[in-house]
């Protein structure tokens, strides 16, 4: 009689969830900082490199990928993203300064440029937010990366603070859905950049107060930043 063959087990490990999807965001963000007009920068131009490098180069090292993370290598990344918020609302301050309040020093400038470069200042500013609040929203949902790494699906998070198209079609999922979907670092930076330019959320809803309210601040940011100081900068240019 044939030895009995066990049947090949169908759980799913834990998925890995790399860190450098966010942290090329980082760089990006870091770039955009450094590259500012210097009265849009708080501080020496290189503190905010040196600040951020500090935290993102251990957690690059010890702690790769989100799976299995400590309490402190989640306070770190944690740390990470609201330390890069901390100076681009800084930045978005200092914006709103020169252009609206130190309206002379601006026009003193406009025939060297200055409305040009706060056009840009703005622009750099706007896109540094988005990538800010896609790293939010990556690190929070579902818990953070590491619980969501345990699920197969997204149907299968405990606790989401996003919802996602895919995750409202149920168990008799259409074709064209991939049945163990689960969000990454891009879709969450889709999210957060149709909702900086549309003020609102377009296929992704967020379903806790804490996804609302970081959804909100992202929008209030966004929206300082293109209808009043771009629009003070269009009028210098004009």
């Amino acid at each position: 009689m044939a030895p009995r063959v066990q049947p090949a087990s169908t759980q799913v490990g834990p998925s890995d969830e790399p860190r450098w999807h966010a942290a090329i965001a980082v760089v990006i963000v870091l770039g955009l900082y450094i590259t500012l007009p210097r009265q849009f920068v708080l501080g020496p131009v290189y503190l905010a490199p040196l600040l951020v490098l500090g935290i993102l180069l251990p957690l690059l090292i010890f702690a790769p990928s989100r799976h299995q993370e400590s309490p402190a290598q989640r306070v770190a990344s944690v740390a990470l993203i609201a330390l890069i918020n901390f100076f681009n609302v800084a930045s978005v301050a200092l914006l709103i300064y020169s252009a609206m309040f130190a309206p002379g020093h601006v026009q003193m400038l406009a025939a060297q440029g200055a409305g040009t470069r706060l056009l840009m200042a703005g622009a750099q500013i706007w896109l540094a937010n988005i990538l800010v609040y896609a790293m939010w929203y990556w690190e929070i949902d579902g818990g953070g990366p590491d619980p969501r790494a345990h699920a197969s699906s997204a149907l299968e998070f405990l606790r989401a603070d996003f919802l996602f198209p895919q995750m409202m079609v149920g168990d008799e999922r259409i074709a064209c859905i991939e049945k163990r979907w689960k969000p990454l670092f891009l879709d969450y930076l889709f999210l957060a950049f149709t909702n900086a330019l549309a003020f609102s959320p377009a296929d992704t809803f967020p379903i806790t107060r804490s996804a609302k309210v970081m959804m909100m601040a992202e929008a209030i940011t966004s929206f300082v930043t293109i209808a009043v100081v771009l629009a003070r900068a269009v009028g210098i240019v004009a």
